[in-house]
């Protein structure tokens, strides 16, 4: 699908989402997927992005938006863009129901041939976007840092209702991986832990290295048995759509150069910031750089 070998720092992997947000504020629409809010965060941090996605012809001006960002877009295109309607019937946001009128499809391992990339982050919105030989594909190239979101095979399209299911290919994909991003509602769901660092321990106990696991409060970095906790210190909720998506994105970005337990503090720092405000990452890394000061260091 392209022409001669491209090479980025990372890759982002996911379809592209029509959102119909739901609040006690209002209805408002959003051109969502975890792919836009993570690429964005991490070219935001300087690294050279691209995004593999599906969806609609009839949402060309996506593709024409993340490339006017300075971030590659590789579109393929589906009769249907993924319709997704997410509602908050209270102020609070860990709980939302979701759902999906109609999705773009699958995407496939060689949707990214002649792209390579030192990291591949998988962002699907639901089961069935991306399958495990996705991942066994992509191990076979070398070098390479891969990471997905767990909200992509737990949450499974029942008519139009978004519904948690059991992952029986959790092992297999784990197996795959060198992160795991999760929330606390889905680690607690598939693990059966509350505690986050239990939880944690148990998808790291299925063989992926790093576990970057968001909550309420903020995130958590699993990694070599330790446990690296930051919290959020966010002054509004506006922009919580994206939030782990955001989280993902920046760690990865600065995983590439950094330890985990920096890229921690960097992907809190980032997160914070995004969620003040609607819509994608938009601040300068100056700004990352003195928040970090301010509260991680």
């Amino acid at each position: 699908m392209t022409e001669g070998n491209k090479h980025y720092d990372a890759i982002f992997a996911g379809n592209y989402t029509k959102d119909t947000i739901i609040t006690p504020d209002g209805t408002r629409y959003v051109d969502g997927g975890g792919m836009n809010y993570a690429a964005h965060a991490a070219a935001r941090l300087g690294r050279k992005s691209a995004i593999v996605t599906r969806l609609s012809r009839e949402d060309e001006h996506v593709v024409e938006a993340i490339r006017a960002d300075g971030i590659d877009c590789y579109p393929v295109y589906a009769p249907s863009s993924t319709l997704m309607t997410l509602e908050y019937k209270t102020h609070d946001v860990d709980k939302r129901s979701l759902y999906v009128k109609a999705t773009a499809g699958t995407i496939q391992p060689s949707d990214l041939d002649g792209l390579n990339a030192k990291a591949v982050v998988v962002s699907p919105s639901l089961r069935g976007e991306v399958e495990p030989v996705f991942f066994t594909e992509l191990r076979k190239r070398p070098g390479i840092l891969l990471s997905a979101d767990v909200q992509g095979f737990v949450r499974v399209l029942r008519d139009e209702t978004l519904v948690y299911e059991a992952w029986p290919e959790m092992q297999l994909v784990l197996s795959n991986l060198d992160i795991l991003k999760t929330d606390a509602v889905e680690a607690a769901y598939l693990t059966g832990e509350d505690n986050i660092e239990k939880a944690a321990k148990f998808f790291a106990d299925l063989g992926v290295r790093e576990v970057l696991l968001s909550h309420s409060e903020g995130i958590l970095v699993h990694t070599g048995g330790n446990y690296h906790h930051y919290k959020f210190h966010a002054k509004s909720m506006a922009g919580r759509s994206g939030r782990g998506d955001t989280c993902v994105g920046s760690y990865v970005a600065m995983r590439l150069t950094l330890p985990p337990q920096e890229a921690g503090k960097w992907s809190a720092a980032v997160t914070s910031l995004k969620v003040e405000r609607l819509g994608v990452f938009n601040r300068s890394i100056e700004e990352v750089q003195s928040f970090i000061a301010e509260h991680y260091d």
